[in-house]
């Protein structure tokens, strides 16, 4: 047994918390920073300018003996960590998904950090479960998908596809719970099928649930880059004569590089007659379903056994929040469900455990900010603000397609745009046009007004101009047209 340890005299420090003076101080101030940083965040390079190791080596191996004020903590935070940060709340950061920290899920996430609750039982914090039911209803019949459809929150669409997919494994594989796959010849070799432009995330699920990347097949896209019912009909005829046995397709609802939109209802009819899971990603594009005039974005889905979309990537939801909904919730719980006795309750009313429905047991209070979110903005509001993206994203292309020194690689379905600069002389030079275009992208995103990524398209370096922030406006995106324009001007004259 250890020595017992002394109490404190009365001159030592106390052992509680931040006290409430010093709290209420600290947190004005933080909130007064946080709201000149929205306001003046355009003042920042969009790509932070560090180079490796610099936010390391600024600061101090090893935590200190005694405890900093606020004021020195905050200063540091300036100091060192404002100038690491890559700005995803800057109104020219067009790369990737741009997600938006708008104020409500700002706020949302600071009322999450002070309840500090954990919902991995309905009576560990019974809002918890309950909200999140609400808010994911609210969401489910936003984006049309209809209420047979139960909803969970994960931290991303990558957990959500995992989970999708380890539900499909249950249905199709007899006892895969209790024996696994490994040294079962009772269990044929399974595949699984997603478009050419499909996430990685398939790939990283395929390799967690030890099917094997081998598993897993891409089926060529056609000229809108969409998958091909065809051939994905012929491949799993192929699959089922060669005694391989078809598990589940991918379907998305907004791809990565380009946005296109699978033909689900197609892909559906082949699911249905196959008795196949389909799994729709749609953590993209799926808001898009609320615009008026984007309502077919997503026909089709409603037959789909699970789907997703991502509040943090469109809805201006603070990141992560993913919402996966599932038509077979029950699939998910028997592969996922364990319940050691020290977290075993009464069962005197039915409630509903958030740690039944996946890998993790302890459940952040996610539904909060999205819940404070809708109600800040409404639906109508956020149809506005989706629809004003669309439009941006349209009059950037128009712009490229006016051009005589650029040219658009793909079609523009929502807001997301794919073009490179292509001067006359140089068509059909490819390694050339990428060599150009590389270059480009390398001097536009140090300018710091702006922030594009890129994709590759049928082997062409492609540039990539995404609108999705809450605060990016017309401005915005003819400040990036004018910087490609001139910066092409410099490099080519």
């Amino acid at each position: 047994m250890p020595e017992k340890i002394p109490a404190l005299d009365g001159a030592a420090p106390a052992l509680g918390d931040m006290e409430g003076a010093a709290f209420r101080k600290a947190g004005h101030e933080m909130v007064d920073w946080i709201a000149q940083y929205l306001d003046g965040v355009e003042g920042y390079p969009v790509l932070s300018r560090v180079r490796p190791g610099e936010i390391r080596d600024a600061l101090p191996p090893s935590a200190p003996e005694t405890g900093e004020s606020f004021e020195e903590i905050l200063a540091d935070i300036e100091r060192v960590i404002v100038p690491g940060i890559t700005h995803w709340n800057h109104p020219g950061f067009f790369a990737y998904f741009a997600i938006s920290g708008s104020g409500p899920g700002i706020l949302a996430e600071f009322l999450c950090a002070a309840f500090n609750a954990q919902g991995m039982l309905w009576r560990t914090s019974p809002a918890v479960t309950e909200l999140e039911e609400v808010a994911l209803g609210w969401l489910r019949r936003l984006v049309r998908l209809p209420d047979t459809y139960e909803g969970v929150i994960y931290d991303t669409a990558s957990i959500a596809t995992l989970h999708a997919l380890a539900a499909a494994r249950q249905e199709a594989v007899p006892r895969v719970r209790e024996h696994g796959l490994a040294g079962r010849p009772d269990i044929p070799t399974l595949r699984v099928y997603c478009s050419d432009h499909a996430h990685s995330s398939v790939d990283k699920a395929i390799i967690m649930l030890g099917l094997g990347l081998n598993s897993l097949e891409r089926i060529e896209v056609d000229e809108q880059f969409r998958m091909r019912p065809d051939l994905l009909a012929e491949a799993i005829s192929r699959d089922r004569l060669h005694g391989i046995t078809p598990l589940a397709v991918v379907a998305t609802v907004g791809t990565t590089a380009v946005t296109s939109v699978d033909p689900v209802a197609a892909i559906a009819d082949i699911c249905d007659r196959e008795q196949l899971w389909l799994h729709v990603d749609a953590a993209y594009a799926g808001a898009a379903a609320m615009v008026p005039g984007f309502e077919a974005t997503v026909d089709g889905c409603d037959r789909a056994a699970s789907f997703v979309v991502n509040p943090h990537k469109w809805l201006f939801t603070p990141f992560d929040l993913s919402a996966f909904y599932c038509r077979r919730m029950d699939r998910v719980r028997e592969a996922f469900s364990v319940t050691p006795s020290y977290l075993q309750t009464p069962n005197s009313e039915p409630v509903r455990n958030l740690m039944d429905t996946g890998v993790q047991l302890g459940r952040r209070f996610r539904a909060l900010k999205l819940w404070m979110v809708l109600r800040h903005f409404g639906a109508e509001g956020m149809r506005r603000r989706l629809a004003e993206h669309i439009r941006l994203a349209a009059l950037f292309a128009s712009w490229v397609d006016a051009s005589e020194t650029f040219e658009r690689l793909a079609p523009v379905p929502f807001s997301v745009v794919c073009f490179r600069a292509c001067p006359p002389g140089l068509q059909g030079e490819e390694p050339t046009l990428d060599d150009l275009n590389r270059r480009l992208l390398d001097d536009v995103n140090a300018t710091g007004d702006v922030f594009l990524s890129h994709t590759s398209l049928d082997g062409r370096f492609a540039l990539r101009l995404a609108v999705g922030h809450i605060r990016t406006t017309e401005r915005h995106v003819a400040r990036a047209w004018e910087l490609l324009e001139k910066r092409l001007a410099a490099s080519w004259s």
